[in-house]
């Protein structure tokens, strides 16, 4: 165990490490990581209730402490009722990472390490840190992934949150995960579909690229020879609330440039810097079942005959193939796609929680269908679902949204 002390602008942050098991409940096996957490807070906030962040992804660590005293911002909204835990989940940022150095152990052995990485895990070593810092109860803020793994702890260890936020994190609940990603295509084509009527030239501009990419003429300046599906996820953006400013400005680009291919490569989601999110993204929507490349198999046949159509939060098996950063991981998400994933939710323990809170659903989420999540809103009656369409799925970045969904909980709790 370590903790330093740091300060950042008028911020303190106390960071700690913990040592706790890669499998818990198994005292067979002694392998161990660390976990690491900064707990941001405040002049005058030195004893307020503690609320953990729990960071999208997966395999994404928590954004760092820097605190922006002009404008508005989620952190600045928490500490006025928190001391904020930001917590990096198993395998990211300072909590013992994943990187292509492990592949050196072997495809097998790396695949099984990866299966200790779920949300259920990321749950047990919450509770070690809530321990650690002395904590009877604490609030959780879910951002998507984040979300899911506070669907988790409400699941096991529901005694230990005082409040649950969800930003676009309410995930489905039981279903296949080939449910949500049909869905989710359903998502892309409105969204793809609203784009091309603001900017209908855009539709001739993205199907000469697909023909470029088809023919093998696009390479990146990491060498990756750009494959149709990897362009096609630039719908990604799609989700975000200013992205598809950044895609408008990528097919204004002549593609020839330095300029396109450098910041094409930048705009593409799943980049070989994080590989962990491509390699173990479709396990967080394995609740009970093998993925075996769920996206990739329920794409839906007009998605296949046209290519403007685009994708979002859809990984394809070909990337392990054609992506360079990718291609050290062939073997290992091959392994994860054929894993039975254990239920991570259990829905009577959800119903019977007693979870106070709120959520933030958004109607036009692309990642994480609004539709699912208000199924999942219901197994949880003492959760306040404020479903909005002014946000897409990132609207926890606008500033606005955790005060209005701490009003709703402050409010609530006074009647």
């Amino acid at each position: 165990m370590t903790v330093t002390t740091r300060r950042m602008q008028d911020l303190t942050i106390h960071e700690h490490t913990i040592t706790v098991p890669l499998v818990w409940g198994d005292d067979a096996d002694s392998r161990t990581i660390d976990v690491f957490a900064a707990v941001v807070t405040r002049e005058g906030g030195e004893h307020l209730p503690y609320l953990v962040f729990l960071q999208g992804g997966p395999g994404s660590e928590a954004p760092r402490p820097f605190h922006n005293p002009t404008g508005p911002s989620w952190l600045d909204a928490a500490l006025e009722h928190y001391r904020v835990v930001m917590f990096d989940q198993r395998g990211t940022g300072r909590s013992t990472p994943v990187g292509d150095r492990d592949l050196a152990r072997g495809a097998a052995s790396v695949a099984e390490y990866l299966t200790h990485l779920r949300a259920d895990s990321i749950v047990r070593d919450g509770e070690a840190m809530r321990e650690h810092l002395g904590a009877e109860t604490w609030s959780v803020l879910g951002q998507s992934f984040g979300g899911f793994t506070t669907l988790a702890y409400l699941s096991t260890h529901a005694s230990s949150l005082q409040h649950v936020y969800f930003t676009g994190g309410l995930s489905a609940v039981g279903r296949h995960p080939d449910d949500v990603y049909a869905l989710a295509y359903d998502k892309m084509r409105d969204a793809s579909l609203r784009y091309y009527r603001r900017f209908p030239e855009h539709r001739d501009a993205l199907r000469r690229l697909a023909d470029r990419a088809d023919a093998g003429e696009i390479m990146l300046p990491d060498g990756e020879v750009l494959s149709v599906s990897r362009l096609r996820s630039l719908g990604m953006l799609l989700g975000t609330n200013d992205g598809w400013q950044t895609l408008w400005s990528l097919l204004e680009r002549e593609p020839g440039t330095n300029a396109f291919r450098y910041d094409l490569a930048a705009a593409l989601p799943f980049s070989p810097r994080n590989p962990l999110y491509y390699v173990f993204h479709e396990s967080s929507y394995a609740d009970g079942h093998a993925t075996n490349w769920s996206a990739e198999r329920t794409l839906p046949d007009d998605f296949r005959d046209d290519v403007t159509l685009l994708t979002g939060e859809h990984v394809r098996r070909e990337w392990a193939d054609t992506v360079p950063g990718f291609q050290p991981w062939r073997e290992v998400v091959d392994e994860l796609a054929s894993f039975e994933w254990p239920r991570v939710y259990d829905e009577a323990a959800l119903l019977g929680s007693g979870a106070v809170g709120a959520a933030a659903v958004y109607v036009n989420d692309v990642y994480v269908p609004m539709e699912f999540s208000l199924e999942t809103a219901r197994m949880l009656p003492g959760v306040v679902p404020w479903v909005t369409s002014e946000h897409e799925h990132n609207g926890l970045r606008a500033g606005d949204v955790l005060p209005h969904l701490i009003d709703l909980v402050h409010s609530r709790r006074v009647r």
